[in-house]
């Protein structure tokens, strides 16, 4: 691990549902040649997808939405696992295209090594609102951010610090003074580092620059974790991690930066819409979209019924897989009767 501080001094410690309106909204409604675009699907696959919600065209989440998209006062951070991002049923996309204030930061595993630059804000922050594309520029963009980092330090796979001058990333970030500073707001830039062919030197490539700032929360059950009711101070800024439960604990223990913040915890023991078309460990484990909605509810957002519109539209989305899916059994089931016969 290594560790570089500038001008500070840290002291180490020692030791489901869907639901009807009366009044329904309107809906969003793309143009033709926007919503009917033609993009081909890498891989086998060559059916027509939508720009805006990578579903194909038939199956469109975008006309299901309401107009205006929902103006969330406490925003919402996604990190969302870089092989999620594809998957038919990631529910991100619903969040992307109907949260007004959203910003989606793909995160990939440290296959090598990975470096971390940390820098304190001095000032609130206030984060910018980022569709779903890989080509938005991150939040802050300071061609000086590597010298005038706070903090800098290096993790190995899977969340082993490299160890540096006996240190330990824990005792750094279990000092008081380092967190509060920390939960005022910082800047977090990743760098993947992987070593090059025939060579002893890494080639090293940003991952992402991420503006975490004063207020936010990392909604993620750990033993540190709260009930949101028991937050004490206003909350501006929720962060979600995106992917399967083991590919969230992988970011969770890859980005030791997360483990500074104040994490909190949903209270819901429902079983998850998911749980039709998409394996659930148990009761409470929620998709990505159906936390963020419960989560924004417990802080106060006000507009309860266009929170509650987005799990209508999840629960469309799950539908249509579901009936994709029967639809492709009874296909293998016909073709299996069709070759018995043929046999008999």
């Amino acid at each position: 691990m290594k560790l570089q501080f500038k001008n500070r001094v840290v002291s180490l410690p020692g030791g489901n549902h869907f639901l009807t309106r009366k009044n329904p909204q309107p809906f969003r409604v793309h143009s033709l040649p926007q919503t009917l675009e033609m993009v081909t699907e890498s891989g086998h696959s060559k059916r027509p997808m939508c720009p805006s919600c990578s579903k194909p065209t038939r199956l469109c989440l975008c006309t299901r939405l309401k107009i205006p998209c929902l103006k969330n006062s406490v925003a919402v951070t996604i990190l969302q696992h870089s092989l999620e991002k594809k998957h038919p049923l990631n529910s991100t996309r619903i969040a992307s295209i109907g949260l007004q204030n959203l910003s989606v930061i793909s995160v990939s595993d440290v296959n090598y090594e990975a470096q971390f630059l940390i820098r304190l804000l001095n000032s609130n922050l206030e984060i910018g609102s980022h569709a779903l594309d890989e080509k938005t520029p991150p939040l802050i963009k300071d061609s000086n951010f590597d010298s005038n980092a706070d903090v800098s330090f290096t993790i190995e796979k899977y969340g082993t610090n490299c160890p540096f001058q006996n240190q330990d990333l824990s005792k750094l970030f279990g000092s008081r003074a380092t967190i509060d500073d920390i939960r005022k707001g910082i800047l977090v830039k990743k760098l993947q580092r992987k070593p090059l062919k025939g060579s002893s030197e890494y080639q090293e490539l940003e991952e992402f620059e991420v503006a975490v700032p004063l207020g936010s929360v990392l909604l993620f059950p750990s033993e540190n974790s709260i009930g949101v009711e028991d937050i004490d101070f206003e909350v501006k800024n929720l962060i979600v991690l995106d992917g399967t439960w083991a590919k969230a604990k992988r970011m969770y223990n890859e980005n030791p930066w997360l483990k500074v913040l104040p994490h909190v915890k949903l209270d819901v023991e429902k079983l998850s819409l998911y749980s039709e078309v998409r394996h659930q460990p148990k009761a409470g484990y929620l998709s990505t979209i159906e936390s963020i909605v419960y989560a924004l509810k417990a802080v106060g957002e006000e507009d309860s019924e266009g929170l509650d519109h987005l799990l209508d539209v999840f629960e469309s989305m799950v539908g249509d897989q579901r009936r994709c899916k029967d639809d492709r059994l009874r296909l293998r089931l016909s073709n299996c009767d069709s070759n018995l016969d043929e046999c008999s």
